[in-house]
C-alpha cells in the first residue's frame, strides 16, 4: 500500500548513472593504467627548451623556389623562341636553295639549247622522212620545259589538238548540212576555211608562245599568249553559238536542223558540242597559266625589255635598218654634191 502512496507528482529521485558501482569501478582501473595527462603542466612543459622559431627561419627557401621557377620559364620561352627561328631561317635556305636551283636549271637548259641549237633537228610537226616537206618547230618537254610547268604546258598542247579536231569535224558537219539543205554550201566553204587557217595560225600564235614562255620564262612571251588567247576563247563561245552563215556547226544551227533532218541535227548538236568544251577549257586553261605566270614574277617592264632587246638583236632589223641608214646618207650626201 505503500507504493500507491507516494505521491506521482513529486520531483523525480537524481540518480547519477555514473556511481554505479560497476561504472566507478572501471573508471578507476583506466586511471590507473593511463594516469591523467595534461599537457600545461609543468612536468610536460620541462620537455621543451623554450625557444621560439621564427616563420622566416622555418622555410627560407619558399622564395628561392618561385625564383628558380620563373626563371625556368622564362628559359624555357628563349628557347622556344630561338627554336622557332632556327626553323624559320631553314625553311628560308631551303626556299633560297631551290630557287636557285631552278635558276641554274634554267641556265644550263638555255646554254645547252644554244650550245647545240646546230645539232638539234626540228622534230615537229612528225613527218616521215621520206616527205618533201620537213618538220619546222623543235619541242621537247622533258628536256626544254621545267617540272613545274610541263603539265600544263602539256594541257595546252592537248587543247590545240582537240581544238584541229574540233575544226576537222565541223567541216563534216557543215558537209552534212550543206547535203541536207542546198543553200548552206558558204557554211561549208568556210568550215574548210577556218580548218586550213585556224590550225596553223593557232599553233604559232598561242601555242608556241605559251610553250616559249614555259621554256624560257619569257614575259614577252606570256603577254602575247594572253592577248592572242583572250581572242582565241571568244572564238570558241561564237563558234559554240553557231550563227547561220559563218562556217559554224554550233547550237543555233544544229536546232535549226531538227524538224527537217534529225540525223544532220544529231551530227551537229556533237560538233556544238565539241566547240563548247574547247570554249570551257580555254577559260580554265587561261585561269591556270595566268596562276603560273604569277609566280614567276614577270611584268610588263620585262617584256617592254625583251622586245625592245629583241628587235635590237634581230639580224633582219639590224639589216634593214642598216640598209635605210646608208640611202639616207647617200641622198644627202648626192643632195649636197648637186648645186
Amino acid at each position: 500500500m505503500s507504493e500507491l502512496d507516494s505521491n506521482p507528482f513529486a520531483d523525480p529521485v537524481d540518480v547519477n548513472p555514473f556511481q554505479d558501482a560497476s561504472v566507478t569501478q572501471a573508471i578507476s582501473k583506466v586511471n590507473e593504467i593511463t594516469g591523467e595527462y595534461n599537457p600545461f603542466s609543468a612536468t610536460e612543459m620541462g620537455t621543451y627548451t623554450g625557444t621560439t622559431i621564427p616563420v622566416s627561419a622555418v622555410s627560407p627557401s619558399q622564395p628561392a623556389v618561385l625564383q628558380t621557377s620563373v626563371e625556368q620559364s622564362a628559359q624555357a620561352t628563349v628557347a622556344a623562341a630561338q627554336t622557332n627561328l632556327i626553323k624559320q631561317q631553314e625553311e628560308l635556305e631551303r626556299k633560297a636553295a631551290e630557287l636557285e636551283r631552278k635558276e641554274q636549271e634554267l641556265q644550263n637548259r638555255s646554254t645547252s639549247r644554244d650550245s647545240n641549237s646546230g645539232a638539234k633537228e626540228n622534230n615537229w610537226p612528225p613527218l616521215p622522212k621520206f616527205s618533201p616537206i620537213k618538220p619546222c618547230f623543235y619541242q621537247n618537254f622533258e628536256e626544254e620545259i621545267p617540272e613545274d610547268y610541263r603539265r600544263i604546258c602539256k594541257r595546252m598542247y592537248y587543247l590545240w589538238m582537240f581544238h584541229g579536231a574540233t575544226l576537222f569535224l565541223n567541216v563534216l558537219a557543215c558537209l552534212a548540212y550543206f547535203t541536207a539543205d542546198a543553200a548552206k554550201g558558204v557554211d561549208f566553204g568556210l568550215s574548210i576555211l577556218w580548218f586550213i587557217l585556224f590550225t596553223p595560225v593557232s599553233f604559232v600564235c598561242w601555242y608556241r608562245p605559251v610553250y616559249k614562255a614555259f621554256r624560257s620564262d619569257s614575259s614577252f612571251s606570256f603577254f602575247f599568249f594572253f592577248f592572242v588567247f583572250f581572242f582565241q576563247v571568244a572564238v570558241y563561245i561564237i563558234q559554240s553559238v553557231g550563227i547561220p552563215s559563218w562556217g559554224n556547226s554550233g547550237w543555233i544551227s544544229s536546232i535549226s536542223m531538227i524538224g527537217s533532218n534529225l540525223a544532220v541535227a544529231v551530227v551537229m548538236m556533237v560538233v556544238a558540242g565539241f566547240f563548247t568544251v574547247n570554249a570551257v577549257m580555254g577559260v580554265i586553261l587561261l585561269k591556270m597559266v595566268h596562276s603560273k605566270y604569277r609566280r614567276t614574277g614577270a611584268s610588263f617592264t620585262k617584256a617592254q625589255q625583251e622586245f625592245s632587246q629583241g628587235v635590237l638583236t634581230n639580224r633582219t632589223f639590224q639589216s634593214a635598218a642598216t640598209s635605210a641608214a646608208t640611202t639616207a646618207a647617200q641622198g644627202a650626201f648626192s643632195s649636197n654634191q648637186g648645186p
